[in-house]
């Protein structure tokens, strides 16, 4: 009989749960964090292209080389340090110090648009020198890699200012430290892709 039985069962009915032991402890990353990481990989494979054409183009003799403006130097460091805020604020978070968040987030934005202040004043020091995009590849490669890096960190200035926004609105920390951690990887990407940037033109 219980065999007869067993012939009769639908297995496709049987409610339960399925154990899958090959997922079992791992971690599932928030759909921001997610998010994030998916466009720094879009942003990494844009660039990394970018950066190839730029070494190729090169090699044909109407590349002269463009002499960078002083002012890449200032704001490297600038934006170090604003990468470095962010960070701090991050700790902060972490610890529970409201202040420290508040001050290093603070901190981190007026310096990443102080950042780009300098750019558009490099940028000026080039056109007055008469470095224009249209009179020579090197030129034209400079202005597109400064700026297409200047609108990725203009976006996080958005993320920032919404950011601060809730810290003036009074929410905890426990709402803003996640947004405040999701900047600091954002500004660090940032800060090493400009990094490779201004090694690249520098010492081509």
């Amino acid at each position: 009989m219980n065999f007869l039985a067993s012939l009769s069962d639908k297995p496709w009915q049987v409610e339960g749960v399925i154990a899958d032991p090959g997922y079992e402890g791992e971690k599932i990353l928030p759909p921001p964090f997610l998010g994030l990481k998916v466009f720094l990989g879009v942003a990494t494979v844009v660039f990394s292209l970018m950066i190839v054409t730029y070494a190729d183009r090169m090699a044909v003799p109407d590349w002269r080389p463009l002499h960078e403006p002083w002012l890449l130097w200032p704001n490297t460091v600038v934006l170090m340090i604003s990468s470095l805020a962010l960070h701090w604020a991050v700790l902060g978070a972490r610890r529970g110090d409201l202040s420290r968040l508040r001050r290093g987030l603070l901190a981190g934005g007026v310096l990443a648009a102080l950042f780009l202040i300098g750019q558009l004043a490099a940028w000026q020091q080039l056109i007055a020198f008469g470095y224009y995009a249209s009179s020579n590849p090197a030129n034209a490669f400079f202005y597109l890699l400064t700026g297409l890096h200047g609108l990725h960190l203009f976006g996080g200035l958005v993320a920032w200012f919404r950011t601060t926004g809730k810290l003036r609105r009074g929410d905890g920390i426990a709402r803003v430290s996640a947004t405040t951690e999701l900047c600091a990887i954002y500004w660090h990407f940032l800060l090493a892709l400009w990094l490779v940037i201004f090694c690249l033109m520098l010492f081509t």
